[in-house]
């Protein structure tokens, strides 16, 4: 594919070592990036175009204030119908660009009580339901999965703590959608440790961590989940709310980028 061909000599010429995924409408946090070439997913072996309202569908190489960095505008889904190996595709082509770090981030609903839309949750573990028989997992004490870097969560914690801030480090419940839970699942959910509920992440997370990377991931809570709020969930209020927490997530990710 001579796209993906121009857009790789670019890539390994600027040498990024950290990659970011943009979930449901969180392109805004991208303000401190720089372009230099981009392709689209359906230039790049193994991917596919996303169907999905809210996401682009490019990767991008450029500077993140002055710092190499892999930007993905876009992902997919499970939900999609797209298998496993489709929708990790993205971690795999970041790996094979030379990246040693992913940060995943999504639109997820709020279950704790102290997230608000508009509101940032690190993700330090997450519950992973996808599949005809996913809710028997939660049956096992060891139900939830924990590829994420701790010293990224603490690199995290304390760039808040310095900005007089507090980010809650919570269990993201990664569902196969695309239907929103009903109350019901959400309360089963809560029962089962989770703060926050959202449809992707999980597979990219695990697959990073198979290879190797080092992993963080960030939820921009976009409203309260199913029966917790006053209105019936919407994903036009989706996009709406994850633009409230865009400026706040764009120094979150500026400063992993940074990291040497």
């Amino acid at each position: 594919m001579p796209a993906f061909t121009a857009f790789v000599r670019t890539a390994r010429a600027l040498k990024p070592r950290t990659a970011v995924v943009l979930g449901s409408g969180l392109a805004g946090a991208a303000s401190a990036f720089t372009e230099h070439a981009s392709v689209g997913f359906g230039d790049i072996p193994g991917l596919a175009l996303p169907t999905v309202a809210g996401h682009g569908s490019r990767l991008a190489v450029g500077e993140w204030s002055g710092v190499p960095a892999l930007l993905f505008l876009g992902r997919l889904h499970f939900y999609e119908g797209h298998a496993r190996a489709i929708v990790t595709g993205t971690v795999r082509t970041a790996a094979e660009l030379g990246i040693t770090r992913i940060v995943l981030t999504n639109a997820a609903g709020g279950i704790h009580p102290a997230l608000q839309p508009g509101g940032l949750m690190a993700i330090r573990g997450h519950l992973k339901l996808l599949g005809h028989s996913a809710w028997r997992l939660l049956a096992n004490d060891n139900a939830v999965s924990q590829p994420y870097s701790q010293h990224l969560l603490e690199v995290l914690r304390a760039h808040e703590d310095a900005a007089g801030r507090e980010l809650l480090a919570g269990v993201y419940a990664a569902l196969t959608g695309p239907s929103y839970e009903t109350p019901a699942e959400i309360r089963a959910l809560a029962a089962c440790g989770a703060d926050a509920v959202g449809m992707s992440t999980a597979l990219e997370a695990e697959e990073a961590a198979r290879l190797g990377l080092e992993v963080a991931a960030i939820s921009c809570i976009t409203n309260k989940a199913a029966g917790l709020g006053d209105a019936a969930l919407d994903h036009a209020e989706v996009l709406v709310n994850a633009k409230l927490a865009v400026a706040r997530l764009g120094e979150l990710l500026g400063r992993l980028i940074g990291i040497e």
